[in-house]
């Protein structure tokens, strides 16, 4: 399975850092490789925030779209996102924030399995470079919403 963790400091308050990551309907105008999404659902339970969504990820003539879970717990300040339905078989994808100064720490994990295995090995070799362009992408959005200068 396709393991690869980014660490990035990013200079935002952590409550900004959150909102942009729980904004799933702007993806498509920031994220690559990412066509579409849509939310399903919105709802608080107690200190969770609980998310249903759909990604639809592609480039060129590949795409499919996945629904995952997303649940952002407030008092550990993190996010874990499960898949629901889609091409992947597994899909637990972490974020945690941590704020020293105004500075934000960000980490994303992610661990996940497509269910074609062909596809799978394709993009092992590949992971870690797009799970890079993509922390690219939310730190240059972070950076150009919540820049002082």
């Amino acid at each position: 399975m396709p393991k690869a963790s980014v660490k990035r400091l990013i200079e935002c308050k952590k409550e900004q850092l959150i909102d942009l990551v729980l904004d799933i309907e702007k993806y498509p105008q920031f994220v690559p490789f990412c066509l579409d999404s849509k939310i399903y659902e919105r709802k608080e339970e107690g200190h969770l925030l609980l998310i249903i969504a759909d990604l639809t990820i592609g480039k060129g003539p590949f795409k499919d779209t996945y629904k995952s879970d997303v649940k952002f717990n407030k008092k550990n300040n993190s996010i874990h996102v499960t898949n629901l339905d889609g091409p992947l078989k597994h899909l637990d994808n972490k974020w945690h924030f941590r704020e020293y100064n105004e500075i934000t720490e960000i980490s994303f994990d992610v661990d996940f399995e497509l269910k074609n295995h062909f596809l799978n090995i394709i993009m092992t070799k590949s992971f870690q470079f797009g799970l890079d362009k993509i922390a690219d992408a939310f730190q240059k959005r972070a950076e150009k919403l919540f820049s002082k200068t």
